[in-house]
């Protein structure tokens, strides 16, 4: 029988984790280039870097709302719901 252990360890949590934001980043991305938003630099760095994936859900969420790419960030940006 083959040993299964690592997809359940720790450790393939994590990755599966990081695939998770990874494709929460760039679905965020995707969303905002649909709408012709523009995005700088340090604001995709910021996405893309983001391990967070509530924070990454909230951010994509906010993504099919705002008037400017800034604005997923703030706290005055439009409701989640």
């Amino acid at each position: 029988m083959a040993d299964l252990s690592f997809y359940v360890s720790p450790l393939s949590e994590e990755i599966r984790e990081e695939g998770r934001a990874e494709g929460r980043a760039e679905n965020i991305l995707i969303v905002l280039g649909a709408r012709r938003i523009d995005v700088a630099h340090a604001t995709r760095e910021k996405i893309t870097t983001c391990r967070d994936p509530e924070l990454l859900r909230g951010w994509l969420l906010r993504s099919a709302v705002v008037a400017t790419a800034e604005e997923i960030f703030g706290e005055n940006a439009p409701s989640e719901q």
